[in-house]
């Protein structure tokens, strides 16, 4: 079994801090854990209600709206299809036709991670990535704009 890992921000210098969670501390302590730049001891609330590696409260802010998508770095996605559209110009397309078959790869072979709404931490290794929601715009916004909280439930209309 991997243990659960966390990607969150640190609340001072916004660096990214990530921390391997041993299972013990799923039991429903607090944790602090010092950001590798400024030294600022963030504090995890690991809440009963988190099994082992399931996830139902986020340990950064507390919220339990998560959305789940897949483990790949946006920025790396962006250059790759710029590269691929500027290289356009001299393949007439086929560059492009290359990406997406490159892309469609990708998308079956990674996994999924789980991200809070509300404070962008990252988790890995969750076994109930299942029964989370995938990116939901309109749910995003209420969440950052008006800090509306859903308690993990989806949005209704």
């Amino acid at each position: 079994m991997k243990k659960l890992q966390i990607h969150y921000t640190c609340q001072s210098c916004s660096s990214g801090n990530e921390i391997l969670v041993p299972p013990h501390l799923l039991s429903g302590e607090l944790h602090k854990d010092a950001c590798h730049i400024c030294q600022y001891e963030q504090t995890l609330k690991f809440h009963p209600e988190n099994q082992v590696d399931e996830l139902h409260q986020c340990v950064v802010c507390e919220r339990k709206d998560f959305y789940k998508q897949k483990d790949f770095n946006r920025k790396l996605g962006v250059l790759l299809f710029v590269i691929a559209a500027i290289l356009s110009i001299w393949t007439y397309g086929i560059s492009l036709i290359v990406l997406y078959l490159i892309d469609l790869w990708l998308f079956s072979k990674l996994g999924n991670i789980v991200i809070c709404y509300k404070c962008q931490t990252i988790y890995r290794n969750v076994s109930n990535v299942a029964d989370i929601n995938a990116f939901d715009h309109e749910m995003n916004d209420r969440i950052i704009y008006s800090d509306h909280d859903f308690k993990g439930k989806p949005l209704s209309h």
